[in-house]
């Protein structure tokens, strides 16, 4: 497997991005990650064809979507993708046309942080009901009993 330095250096040449390197993952810029992707899982350097997961994580001046690769054949990875979005505007687009994996856990993360997946053939929620106020893993989520007074 390539080290995390050369599939980022790999990444920045063909793309023209910068990327960091931040606790062994890769910060990619949420406007190439579709691209980004498709290379990832296409190029037969890489073949990551495995999405494991998509998980979101509010930390109060941002939201992150952490992706887990893997590719099957080269029996390597994770190679961990991390994408920042703006709390007040969470937009990031969707992979669920490069990994099919990804249509549940990016709902999640929708239903439960509010992110929106542009491009997701089928953005609703998945746990909360249809009209429930707000996304109770958000850090600012107030419940119903936090507003009364005991």
């Amino acid at each position: 497997m390539k080290t995390i330095e050369e599939i980022k250096q790999a990444i920045e040449t063909k793309f023209g991005v910068q990327i960091s390197i931040e606790n062994n993952s890769l910060l990619i810029p949420k406007e190439k990650w579709p691209e980004i992707a498709s290379f990832l899982k296409t190029d037969p350097e890489y073949s990551f064809d495995y999405l494991s997961s998509v998980t979101g994580t509010d930390y109060k001046d941002y939201l992150e979507v952490v992706y887990h690769l893997y590719s099957m054949g080269r029996e390597c990875g994770p190679l961990v993708i991390k994408i920042r979005t703006d709390r007040n505007a969470a937009q990031i687009p969707s992979v669920v046309s490069i990994w099919r994996s990804a249509e549940f856990q990016e709902r999640e993360a929708y239903d439960l942080l509010g992110i929106h997946f542009e491009g997701h053939p089928d953005l609703r929620r998945i746990f909360m009901w249809e009209g429930f106020v707000g996304h109770p893993l958000r850090k600012d989520y107030v419940t119903e009993d936090q507003d009364r007074k005991i």
